[in-house]
């Protein structure tokens, strides 16, 4: 929880300030957007190439 030193100062903890969950789900988010990024932009770069 958060304490109050002599000088008025309130100090919370790491875990306490924190607001986000850390479940490591967003890892995976994150991966399977990338790759999803990454296939796009090859195809709009693969498909002109092949039939342009």
């Amino acid at each position: 929880m958060s304490n109050t030193d002599e000088d008025g100062r309130i100090h919370i903890e790491d875990e306490d300030a924190r607001g986000g969950e850390t479940s490591g789900h967003m890892r995976y988010v994150l991966g399977i957007g990338l790759f999803i990024a990454i296939v796009a932009m090859s195809l709009v770069w693969i498909i002109p190439a092949l039939y342009g």
